[in-house]
């Protein structure tokens, strides 16, 4: 099976945008509205991205997933932490190896530029996702909580 890896570009932001549209109805939440999907083209696309968008696709050249990834920095480690926002696969295309694939890729993108780990979070409903990131020799943080402030 081949699978492509690419950066989310103008020319295929749309299709990036509609599978972010679909990882909310996944985690039923609402879609993001027209203000936040400006805010995404920008900072994926613009001239200063803050974030890395991802898409794979299957051997037919369609989109079945995507991910953002950026990098934090650690204090204590005195390097770069790769953050992983969202890795979402199309539930169609699930257990063929692209989220594997998608996921391998983001690590290897934070070995090569020094980081010294990889942070990301799950939603504690989603075992499919926290099986995945067990088969992956992930190790959940359960000493860390997450806090939020919504602005």
């Amino acid at each position: 099976m081949q699978r492509r890896i690419t950066r989310v570009d103008s020319a295929r932001f749309d299709e990036f945008f509609g599978l972010v549209c679909e990882l909310a109805d996944y985690e039923h939440l609402d879609r993001p509205p027209a203000e936040a999907r400006e805010r995404l083209r920008i900072d994926s696309t613009g001239s200063n991205p803050r974030i890395e968008a991802y898409i794979i696709e299957n051997d037919d050249a369609v989109a079945v997933g995507y991910a953002i990834a950026l990098e934090t920095y650690s204090s204590f480690l005195a390097l770069p932490t790769m953050y992983l926002e969202d890795i979402f696969i199309r539930e169609q295309h699930r257990g063929s190896g692209h989220g594997k694939a998608l996921f391998e890729f983001v690590l290897q993108t934070a070995r090569e530029r020094g980081c010294g780990r990889m942070d990301w979070q799950v939603l504690d409903w989603n075992m499919l996702a926290r099986d995945f990131y067990d088969h992956q020799g992930a190790v959940p943080m359960n000493e860390w909580l997450l806090y939020r402030i919504t602005i």
